[in-house]
């Protein structure tokens, strides 16, 4: 595609050097972000964006899992339009404005109407804060007081508060803050991997047993189980079996855990459907959501729970029983306006197959690119969702500082893709509207960089 006029020169450089100056971007190392050229996005056309000098990216990442129907998309400009000719912003403490009560109505048909009440945040870590506060304080005011543990499927990421922090992975990310952090026990993820519908392996007994025993042992003093459900997407893209996820909600139900699903990620379309516990046919007792649900917009997040949950937070002020939590953007009427509209897209282009057709050619692209590779570890994909995970041609693997991962997605830049990697590898997360060329583009770009790169890092 030709590329947009580009910026002033002199203006990049100005905006470079403002950069160095003053930003500290989230994830970064910025010692490593300092040594490297600079990427300043300015605009955005579809899945694509491009740089103050023209130049156009894939946007592989889908703007950190954000993006659904494209950037700049014309529907979505006019719903957000529309909605500032009205009011930006109305709080919702204690008061209320018509498109967050439509939008709830909306999410409510998420789940056929059994998760009918809708509690709104501006992003994915508090709509998991939430669900956990919610499932903590339920305990108390029906008498379970002992009932206040968590159960984590290991691998979890759930955000950075200090609450998701506690209940996810002990990873990099997070070990720092590790003595500050309250315990929960963990149960092991299945073993599952498949690309292009192929299952490569898949054992879901030992991880459903580590969790029934916990269950057995712990579940009298257990308030939820929580999980990201058909893949854990900071975990590497690792994916689960078909099955799991109601055989995890039918321990739940017959230990008397609440279940919360963390969609942050799978949700809006990410596995083929609007929601992976839709596709499972399980209905939580949470589910949260947040990421494509404004379609990469605006901040909006949002935890779906029962009537029955709900009806116990009721009373007098006096009880004690009001949830006192919120957030000052809560149902921001910009971003509901968004996510009313991008749902309305959304549902028919799931049911005209598009979804499932641009997911089973990332497969088949996938398949082709990396199938028997000597620098591929492994690489897997479900939906719009995949990963690849480089190695040295002779085995083993890097130094950490090697950066594998990094280096091959500097190199994707010179073939027209911005992507992000995890360690030693790079995540296929594009746009849900991503058309059939591009997802060609994708992969493509990706095994150039790498056959570019990793020759270079081999050790001595």
């Amino acid at each position: 595609m030709a590329n947009a006029p580009a910026t002033d020169a002199s203006s990049v450089d100005a905006l470079d050097a403002s950069d160095r100056r003053h930003s500290w971007h989230p994830f970064t190392q910025m010692r490593e972000y300092l040594d490297h050229p600079r990427l300043h996005l300015v605009r955005g056309e579809g899945s694509w964006l491009i740089d103050g000098e023209g130049r156009r990216y894939l946007d592989g990442n889908a703007s950190v899992w954000t993006n659904v129907h494209g950037h700049n998309d014309p529907d979505l400009n006019r719903a957000l339009t529309a909605q500032l000719g009205k009011v930006a912003h109305v709080t919702l403490l204690g008061l209320n404005h018509p498109v967050a009560t439509e939008l709830a109505e909306d999410l409510a048909g998420l789940t056929g109407g059994a998760l009918s009440r809708c509690f709104f945040t501006d992003n994915g870590s508090h709509a998991v804060e939430v669900a956990l506060k919610l499932s903590f304080q339920h305990r108390q005011l029906t008498g379970q007081a002992a009932k206040r543990g968590v159960i984590a499927m290991e691998g979890g990421y759930h955000g950075d508060t200090f609450g998701t922090m506690s209940v996810g992975g002990r990873t990099e990310f997070h070990r720092r803050f590790e003595p500050w952090l309250f315990a929960a026990k963990t149960f092991p993820a299945p073993v599952h991997s498949e690309c292009a519908g192929k299952v490569v392996r898949s054992d879901a007994s030992a991880s459903l047993a580590a969790l029934e025993s916990l269950l057995v042992r712990d579940g009298a003093s257990t308030a939820c189980v929580i999980l990201e459900p058909l893949v854990q997407g900071a975990a590497g893209m690792v994916q689960q079996p078909p099955g799991f996820l109601r055989s995890v909600a039918e321990l739940c139900r017959r230990h008397g855990v609440h279940l919360i699903l963390d969609e942050v990620f799978t949700g809006f379309g990410r596995t083929g459907a609007l929601t992976a516990a839709e596709r499972e046919g399980v209905v939580p007792d949470f589910l949260c959501l947040a990421k494509g649900l404004a379609a990469g917009y605006l901040p909006l997040a949002a935890t779906l729970t029962s009537e029955k949950i709900h009806g116990a937070f009721l009373g007098t002020f006096s009880d004690g029983r009001t949830f006192f939590h919120g957030h000052t953007f809560s149902g921001n009427p910009l971003a509901c306006a968004v996510a009313r509209e991008s749902l309305r897209k959304l549902r028919p282009m799931l049911a005209s197959g598009q979804v499932a057709e641009r997911a089973a050619l990332l497969g088949r692209e996938m398949e082709d690119a990396f199938s028997g590779h000597p620098r591929v570890r492994t690489f897997r994909q479900l939906g719009l969702t995949g990963s690849v995970e480089f190695k040295p041609a002779a085995g083993g693997g890097w130094p950490t500082d090697a950066r594998a991962g990094f280096q091959v997605a500097l190199a994707a830049r010179r073939h027209g893709l911005v992507i992000r990697p995890l360690g030693d590898s790079i995540l296929f997360v594009p746009p849900i509207a991503i058309q059939a060329d591009e997802v060609k583009h994708l992969v493509r770009a990706v095994r150039l960089a790498m056959d570019e790169t990793l020759p270079s890092l081999e050790p001595d």
